[in-house]
């Protein structure tokens, strides 16, 4: 699980004036869209945040479960599953498809 993250996207890069392209190129596609009547629209996207590929991580567990014989995977499973939060942005676009505001949201909180 250590080995299949995703790298986080360069939500820096994203600013007032970007086209729709540009935002889709560092985030992915949206996972809502909605088209306003004066031809705005609104897209939000989900991101990921800590949660990259780590060598170091995959071999510190594969360590691990040689030490312990194998039951290091219950511990170590559950602690793969929670790495990095989740979140989402708002990014409101003009009618030609340019980026005219951008709001963020807390992380969700897994318990």
């Amino acid at each position: 699980m250590a080995l299949s993250g995703k790298s986080e996207p360069n939500i820096g890069a994203i600013k007032v004036g970007s086209t729709r392209g540009e935002v889709e190129m560092h985030i992915g596609s949206p996972t809502t869209s909605s088209t306003l009547k004066d031809g705005e629209r609104v897209d939000v996207y989900e991101y990921e945040i800590g949660n990259e590929p780590s060598a170091g991580r995959a071999i510190g567990h594969g360590v691990m479960d040689v030490l312990t014989l194998g039951l290091w995977e219950v511990a170590g499973t559950p602690i793969e599953g929670v790495q990095g939060e989740k979140r989402k942005i708002n990014i409101l676009y003009d009618s030609s498809d340019r980026v005219k505001s951008i709001t963020g949201t807390a992380p969700k909180k897994q318990f």
